[in-house]
């Protein structure tokens, strides 16, 4: 239970297309996304196919999608352990190198590997070659599982979702993707669009829930978010909708208007539902490397996230990221986006993800320069 929302903790629609709000809105004719997201994120041209990919082909788009960061990582890890030597501080040392420059972070990094250096001490390990399976399984104790997945049932309606991360991060199609989730689990799906400081936020929110035939809560541009949440919660609770999605303000260079922002949309949210938001999803950008961690404890000093969502990481060779983020933070990573198509936004699984990168093979000739 979410009760005290920023006390920091570590660790098919049923409404009609038109959507109402403290303000009646007019539909608006799609356009390209702006600012909140990157171009692969805002293309016009999503498709999806009406049905999930099964697991082999998933698999395959998460090894492609990870191939820059298997290159700058993975692959030079084992190029160094399989040329046979002596296990020794000096190996270790270049292994924690090759961590660090992939932004897994010295804190992490440190951690793993004083890991490895007990596991190699207890086997009685003396060749490097030895030493891949020893970091694959350390890495993969870092990572550790989702404490709760994105599972509705057993909730009573509606599930919240409370939604943070700052602009440019992939937010916006982050939320479009998990109506497109939801939906097709025949969920029916609100989503109430409570940054109200800039009027694109809004804008591109209602071309996303054009597109999945969701229903939008929307003010007027400068109106109190708390209001528009306010609303949205009214309306949920009203129609029946199973599942409310609230985008959020994303600036950070004015951290307590932030906080305290945050802190009302929870008392708000909470004095309607008392055991809602469900969940406070960060969403992070995966090609801004230590700067998402950063930002993610900004944010976690605001409210009291339960899990990360890490888009783009397709396009990075910086997914070490994703290996700091539960030891940084404390919060797990639910979430990850490899690419433009609306089913492109899955459940993080640790092994899946070890296994793309140790496992799955690197094209060259796909990679630009890192």
């Amino acid at each position: 239970m979410l009760k005290d929302l920023f006390r920091r903790k570590k660790q098919p629609s049923t409404g009609t297309a038109a959507t109402q709000s403290s303000q009646e809105i007019e539909s608006q004719p799609p356009s390209p996304l702006k600012a909140d997201s990157s171009p692969a994120d805002t293309s016009t041209h999503i498709s999806a196919s009406s049905e999930s990919p099964p697991k082999e082909g998933w698999f395959k788009r998460l090894t492609k999608s990870l191939s820059k960061t298997k290159k700058n990582l993975v692959s030079q890890i084992q190029e160094l352990l399989r040329v046979s030597r002596k296990i020794d501080e000096d190996l270790m040392e270049e292994i924690e190198e090759i961590l660090i420059q992939a932004d897994v972070g010295v804190n992490t990094t440190m951690l793993l590997m004083d890991n490895v250096r007990e596991t190699v001490e207890e086997r009685g390990l003396q060749d490097s070659t030895d030493l891949e399976p020893v970091i694959r399984e350390e890495i993969q104790k870092v990572l550790g599982e989702p404490d709760r997945p994105l599972q509705i049932e057993g909730t009573d309606a509606p599930y919240i979702i409370l939604v943070l991360g700052v602009n440019g991060v992939g937010k916006t199609t982050t939320i479009g993707k998990l109506c497109y989730r939801f939906q097709s689990e025949g969920k029916s799906i609100l989503v109430a669009a409570a940054d109200t400081f800039r009027a694109a936020a809004a804008d591109q929110l209602q071309i996303w829930c054009e597109r999945t035939n969701v229903d939008l809560i929307r003010g007027n541009e400068g109106a109190d978010p708390a209001s528009v949440v306010f609303d949205a919660v009214q309306a949920a609770k009203s129609r029946q909708v199973e599942v409310l999605i609230i985008d959020t303000a994303g600036r950070l260079h004015t951290k307590k208007p932030l906080m305290d922002e945050l802190a009302k949309i929870g008392k708000v949210i909470s004095r309607e539902i008392p055991e809602a938001p469900h969940e406070v999803l960060l969403v992070i950008d995966g090609t801004t490397g230590q700067n998402a961690i950063m930002q993610a404890q900004i944010f976690n000093q605001a409210v009291a996230v339960t899990g990360v969502a890490v888009t783009k990481l397709d396009g990075t060779a910086k997914g070490g990221i994703v290996i700091a983020i539960r030891q940084e933070i404390g919060v797990p990573v639910k979430l990850i986006g490899i690419g433009e198509q609306l089913d492109d936004l899955r459940d993080f699984v640790a092994q899946d993800f070890v296994a793309a990168l140790f496992d799955g093979e690197t094209d060259d000739s796909m990679l630009e320069e890192i």
